[in-house]
């Protein structure tokens, strides 16, 4: 039997920011990991430090061009014909369609993981209806979908793309304890960090607004955004728009980073106003470290908060509710506030650590051993 297990992701940086210790966990297990990914210079070092073979495949990750998906699909299936794999482990929107089907004609086994909806699924339209039934082919013959949250799951399972039968939770990407360790609060006035590509969904302009609202009401905190910018999301904030927000003096921008946890330790309270997340991972990586959380009250949002205890649910799409729930961060003492960090620690410890996610995928691995 093979031991090399695909990984298939739209972008390189997904492989090194979420699924590392996925890839170090399945070699330690006797398998052979094989990233198929699109290369990206950017994080190519870090790719070399994983010590892992890297197919490129070229994905248009927005493109709606259906002779490109085409290719992608042919693409999928060259690759994993040439490797002939044990498993394929996909990741994101299109790996998962097109790697899924290309698997099937193979007779492959494979796990998609439906680590987020994306926004076709926020939009609705005739887009997600051509999503819908894509993605109802391609699960068809998967013995395992993963899901990151139970929302999404009933979802799929309402639309019909999955039977209850082949639903597994996983939860998220899974959080390194030791390298994301607790660290205590910065004194001083209220740091608030927003950790996320920069995009509408993300609810990137309700945290602005919000932060324009508490600036004349509190002039001494802080609002910051760390993350990249990302032109080929439809739902992408532009340079101009950014650039604005900074001379304004509204927000401070950190950029992007290869590393948060500086981000994290210099910051109070961690925010992610989204629309929807599957499981949202600078949430988990804030939690890790006992920052308290604000977030929307929404699927992947919160399975990770509790209300008032490890931080603070808003409302979805509304810069008024969430500035009321930075506001009472605000106005909440340092040892409350270090409290509920403590409990976003403990969160993390007992649901999301990387050994509960990587053991999900070596039970499933297994499985697909003893049926042969």
């Amino acid at each position: 039997m093979s031991r090399k297990v695909v990984i298939a992701a739209n972008s390189a940086s997904n492989i090194v920011i979420f699924r590392q210790g996925l890839i170090r966990a399945l070699a330690a297990a006797g398998h052979e990991p094989v990233v198929v990914a699109p290369f990206d210079s950017a994080v190519s070092e870090r790719m070399e430090r994983l010590r892992v073979k890297t197919v490129d495949i070229h994905i248009d990750r927005s493109g709606l061009n259906p002779i490109a998906d085409l290719n992608l699909l042919s693409a999928f299936r060259r690759i994993l014909k040439h490797l002939a794999p044990s498993a394929l482990l996909s990741f994101t929107i299109k790996p998962n369609i097109y790697g899924c089907i290309a698997a099937r004609a193979l007779g492959i086994p494979a796990i998609p993981n439906v680590s987020g909806l994306g926004t076709v699924f926020l939009v609705g339209g005739p887009l997600r209806l051509l999503v819908t039934a894509m993605y109802r082919f391609a699960f068809k013959h998967c013995r395992f979908v993963f899901f990151q949250n139970p929302d999404d799951a009933e979802l799929f399972v309402g639309l019909g793309i999955v039977r209850p039968s082949q639903v597994r939770l996983v939860p998220g990407s899974g959080i390194d304890l030791q390298h994301y360790a607790a660290a205590p609060l910065p004194s001083g006035p209220p740091i608030f960090l927003l950790i996320a590509r920069l995009l509408r969904d993300k609810g990137i302009r309700e945290y602005v607004d919000a932060a324009r609202m508490l600036r004349a009401e509190f002039p001494e905190a802080r609002f910051q955004l760390l993350g990249p910018l990302d032109p080929g999301n439809r739902s992408a904030i532009g340079q101009a728009e950014l650039e604005q927000w900074v001379k304004e003096g509204v927000v401070e921008y950190l950029g992007p980073t290869d590393d948060v946890r500086p981000g994290v330790t210099a910051a109070t309270v961690i925010v992610l106003p989204s629309y929807r997340e599957g499981l949202p991972r600078a949430l988990l990586e804030g939690a890790a470290m006992a920052r308290p959380l604000v977030t929307t009250d929404v699927p992947g949002c919160r399975e990770v908060v509790e209300d008032g205890v490890n931080g603070l649910l808003c409302e979805v799409r509304s810069a008024g509710s969430l500035a009321d729930a930075m506001r009472k961060m605000i106005r909440m003492s340092a040892a409350d506030r270090a409290e509920m960090g403590r409990a976003a620690r403990r969160t993390v410890e007992e649901r999301f650590s990387e050994e509960r996610v990587v053991g999900v995928y070596l039970d499933a691995l297994k499985s697909f051993a003893t049926a042969e």
